[in-house]
């Protein structure tokens, strides 16, 4: 493994240790790409609501500001990426887009945590445990939507819908985003933080699906910690299933422009 595009900072709330004892673990560990993609603000046009698992608004500045310097100070050492993790809403993508142009990031992952729009009333988080092929369905419609606008490198943790309802409604609809995946070229990442935390993904029965439908993956650390840039004990588990689906890995991803 060379490349780690998904990377998370403190401003996130959930993450710990500092941009330089990541990069600095990268480096030891023999990484040549190290891909910053920390939660996005979202600007969802309420007063009384924040998501407490992203950075707010005016840490965005910093966010930048503080890769960007660190990025010029490790060249030549490491290869820094600076994006971030988006979810796609469509009542308030446009705005989102407004207020990140003048930081012009290298990339989004695309990380749908929640079904609907995250605000308000409609808002389904998607890890929460469900048997509804109706939110299975929006899940996916929802993914494949932000897939088509062109502006996502990768899916990031593709299979975090936690649905435990019939299997072949789950293959079904799970086929629908590999099928696009393909179609568009877009990897889908193998995602560390799911296999070492024991949660719900990777769902075997989404990469047999995309094994069988040839979509090509990305490992994706999901860091969250300076340790966690780099797992080789993790890695293995995850060729394993790659390789159990006949599935094939990239390296490094093509990161497509944003603006």
């Amino acid at each position: 493994m060379i490349a780690n595009y998904h990377t998370h900072t403190v401003r996130c709330r959930h993450a710990a240790d500092t941009e330089r004892e990541m990069i600095e673990y990268a480096i030891a560990s023999g990484l040549q790409i190290l891909g910053f993609s920390d939660h996005t603000p979202y600007w969802f046009g309420e007063t009384d609501f924040y998501s407490h698992f992203r950075m707010y608004p005016d840490q965005l500045e910093d966010y930048f500001r503080t890769l960007s310097d660190l990025r010029d100070e490790y060249r030549g050492q490491i290869e820094l990426k600076i994006g971030l993790e988006v979810e796609y809403y469509p009542a308030y993508f446009d705005t989102l887009l407004d207020h990140l142009q003048p930081y012009c990031p290298d990339y989004f992952l695309l990380g749908q945590h929640f079904v609907g729009n995250e605000a308000g009333e409609q808002h389904i988080y998607s890890g929460a445990l469900t048997t509804d092929p109706a939110i299975l369905e929006g899940y996916c419609s929802q993914v494949i939507e932000a897939m088509q606008t062109g502006l996502f490198s990768y899916v990031a943790h593709p299979d975090l819908l936690n649905f435990s309802g019939d299997a072949d409604v789950y293959r079904r609809q799970m086929r629908r985003i590999c099928r696009e995946a393909v179609r568009l070229g877009l990897p889908v990442e193998m995602n560390f933080l799911g296999i070492w935390n024991g949660r719900n993904y990777p769902n075997p029965l989404f990469w047999q699906v995309a094994g069988e439908e040839g979509v090509t993956a990305v490992f994706g650390c999901d860091a969250h910690c300076a340790k966690d840039v780099f797992q080789p004990e993790t890695e293995i588990i995850a060729q394993k299933i790659l390789d159990s689906n006949g599935i094939r890995r990239i390296d490094t991803v093509s990161l497509r422009p944003v603006f």
